[in-house]
């Protein structure tokens, strides 16, 4: 499959033009929203010029799986994935979006992002190199790169309409969206990512990392948007885990090495992706899904 394969946008008759965002088209129901998974793939603030074919199905599926494994905790603004459940208006429209779109309640987001660390990588590594820190929490001494934490961390962030989302304290976010819902989001980000993260260990997987968002629905705070998928997560394969190594991975990060290795500014256009990249991404998005949710992907 290659790229010419790839769903990079939607437009579909009678239901308005969406708002798209850097992978989602989002089409307003009423009271509820369409989402709909393309298949562009982001990175650096931009969207790749070259989509990865399958990644919406992907992304779509899997938050869905997880969804369900975690409404216990909190409930979520998921109505189905299921096209044959959903308004007539969207079934005609089936050809296009079977497999990548989600029906959802339409809520009030919260801007406030919640990222839970359970491993040092990325930006938190970064921070804790240069201050010992990690979104100014003070972390033990001798940390390597992608070390595990004693206790996972909740470490909130600033919801950018564009460009980059910023670290805030805790205190920040109660400012924001108020101290109960704050205290809401991080109870419930901290146990959706422990269950998650023992699951993913039983299958071979660790997640080091990962962000959560939330909205208000009827008074309640729901969680939205996508969860625990390999764009908005840190995978990393358990049996070639080598802390103060470099990390193999199943998300995007095989995408930012290549970027990186390019003679690219990170400024807007970004260069296209070659074959071999593109295959690779799909392989490791699609591992991905089949280790967790032990199923195959749907059409």
């Amino acid at each position: 499959m290659s790229s010419s394969d790839a769903v990079t946008e939607t437009s579909l008759e009678g239901l308005g033009e969406p708002v798209r965002g850097k992978v989602r088209d989002i089409y307003d129901i009423g009271d509820k929203l369409l989402i709909v998974a393309s298949d562009r793939i982001s990175a650096f603030d931009s969207v790749l010029p070259t989509p990865i074919p399958q990644k919406g199905k992907i992304l779509n599926q899997m938050a869905a799986f997880w969804f369900g494994m975690m409404s216990d905790i909190i409930p979520n603004h998921m109505i189905t994935i299921e096209i044959s459940e959903m308004p007539a208006e969207i079934q005609r429209h089936a050809e296009v979006i079977s497999g990548r779109s989600m029906l959802v309640h339409k809520t009030e987001p919260l801007r406030v992002e919640c990222v839970v660390r359970g491993y040092l990588a990325g930006s938190g590594w970064k921070e804790y190199r240069e201050k010992g820190t990690v979104c100014g929490l003070k972390l033990p001494k001798k940390l390597k790169s992608g070390s595990k934490l004693a206790e996972p961390i909740f470490t909130p962030a600033t919801k950018a309409e564009s460009g980059h989302d910023e670290n805030i304290s805790f205190k920040e976010a109660v400012e924001t969206v108020g101290g109960d819902t704050a205290e809401e989001m991080r109870r419930a980000s901290l146990a959706i990512y422990q269950r998650a993260r023992d699951y993913a260990d039983e299958r071979g997987i660790i997640i080091a990392d990962t962000k959560f968002e939330f909205g208000i629905f009827d008074g309640s705070v729901y969680l939205i948007d996508e969860i625990l998928t390999p764009d908005s997560s840190r995978f990393w394969p358990k049996d070639n885990y080598t802390p103060g190594g470099i990390q193999l991975s199943f998300d995007k990060q095989f995408v930012r090495d290549y970027l990186e290795a390019c003679d690219w500014d990170k400024t807007p256009p970004a260069p296209p992706l070659p074959d071999k990249v593109v295959a690779k991404t799909t392989e490791k998005y699609l591992d991905a899904f089949r280790r967790l949710t032990g199923g195959e992907l749907s059409e």
